[in-house]
């Protein structure tokens, strides 16, 4: 908003940036907030090391996330390191995804034919354009069903499960009976993004996903923006439907267009489930990951018989975000049931033994109007997935809402430039 000219007044009732994703340092405020007694034992090593992110997310190395910040220059603020490793479920046991041909041929997830119809399809899938009709091979993108893009590869169930959930990355199978061109976009972004940095399709910012809005914050106050954190919201005054300011500390401060989350206006917003995040700390890596020093692991739901994917988030002291040794696992999902921790049984068996758990049930909050009437724009709260792709449709929807207009990732770029000067 700031790029575009718009002036922006930030205010945070934390004393911190991010909200409800920020990373809490040191180790000592984590055992606070989650109400856990005493002091972290000795072998946690200094409490300054740890930055512990509440909601765990890795950045699709070509999603749009990585664009934004390109674009916006904020990458000046940030180092990222890539991932070492996407894995998948099967069985109990945890497999290296293949995404390459080459990967695909080596793969001890499918037998010898499967992996020659997994090829053919990857081929497929490299090739398809939604502009060019001689990719489609008689499948129409956006008609023909994906349930039957597998059937035409033929495919088998557990190539279909790890191909819906570890590449083109969707928590349930409701994708399954919905027309096929998004889902093959998502393969492709997987594979384009993996295909950057060789090892996964994943980045993580050096420090903790804190950064990410501390980024953002810099690039903001270039542009003649004003944060305020630790700035408690006593009021959001509307008149005749419409908000006209923010009252904070007996001031007012005045405004035409407010966007918050909804922990702000609970009113306004409605609840549509619950995650279940649990922040597990290791003195191992995880087992069978070939000691890699991050990961994300995908537990597709059919795997486990349930609704929607489990997954792990696993970072260390190579990301600056642990003591020397250790290692943060981070558990999430949508909740199904009534005893939450039952439903992670499977990927906490991967990762034992645990050293200490934080275990957080946050609920899924959504706005109940698109704020057009009142001009307040409520961002959703974050859901289970661990990448930031959901984050973004809901900003550029927000933005959409806000201007009218479509948010335009070369727009960004052109104003850019003209603070910056051409690269």
């Amino acid at each position: 908003m700031s790029v575009n000219g718009k002036k922006v007044l930030h205010m945070d009732r934390n004393p911190y940036y991010g909200g409800e994703s920020a990373s809490i340092t040191p180790l000592e405020d984590l055992y606070k907030r989650f109400k856990i007694p005493g002091a972290p034992p000795a072998s946690m090593g200094r409490g300054r090391d740890w930055n512990v992110d509440l909601i765990p997310k890795f950045l699709m190395a070509n999603g749009q996330l990585v664009k934004m910040l390109l674009y916006t220059e904020v990458t000046r603020y940030l180092d990222f390191k890539v991932t070492e490793g996407s894995f998948v479920y099967k069985g109990g046991k945890i497999y290296k995804v293949p995404s390459t041909e080459a990967e695909a041929l080596a793969s001890s997830l499918m037998g010898l034919f499967e992996k020659r119809r997994f090829r053919k399809f990857l081929v497929y899938v490299a090739n398809f354009d939604e502009k060019d009709p001689r990719t489609f091979e008689g499948i129409d993108p956006m008609k023909t069903a994906m349930r039957d893009v597998y059937k035409k590869f033929d495919l088998g169930q557990d190539v279909i499960d790890f191909t819906g959930h570890a590449l083109a990355l969707y928590r349930t199978d409701d994708y399954l009976d919905q027309p096929c061109c998004e889902t093959i976009n998502r393969i492709k972004l997987y594979s384009e993004s993996l295909a950057r940095y060789g090892k996964s399709p994943y980045l993580y910012p050096l420090y903790g996903l804190g950064e990410l809005p501390q980024g953002f914050a810099r690039l903001s106050a270039i542009y003649g923006g004003t944060y305020m954190l630790n700035k408690p919201i006593e009021e959001i005054i509307v008149q005749n439907g419409k908000v006209i300011g923010v009252k904070s500390e007996g001031e007012v401060a005045r405004c035409k267009q407010l966007i918050c989350d909804p922990s702000y206006v609970q009113d306004r917003v409605e609840k549509v489930g619950q995650v279940l995040r649990v922040i597990c700390i290791l003195s191992h890596p995880i087992k069978n990951t070939n000691d890699a020093n991050s990961c994300q692991i995908i537990i597709p739901q059919n795997q486990v018989n349930r609704k929607s994917d489990i997954y792990v988030c696993m970072i260390s002291s190579a990301h600056n975000v642990a003591a020397q040794g250790k290692y943060i696992a981070i558990v999430s999902t949508t909740v199904e049931t009534k005893e939450p921790e039952k439903e992670i049984r499977p990927a906490l068996e991967l990762l034992e033994p645990i050293e200490q758990k934080f275990v957080s049930i946050s609920d899924l909050l959504v706005p109940k109007d698109l704020g057009t009437e009142s001009q307040i724009f409520i961002s959703r709260a974050y859901d289970a997935t661990t990448h930031f792709e959901t984050t973004c449709d809901d900003i550029k929807d927000i933005y959409k809402r806000m201007t009218g207009s479509e948010f335009d990732f070369e727009e960004m770029k052109r104003k850019k430039n003209d603070i910056y000067g051409e690269d």
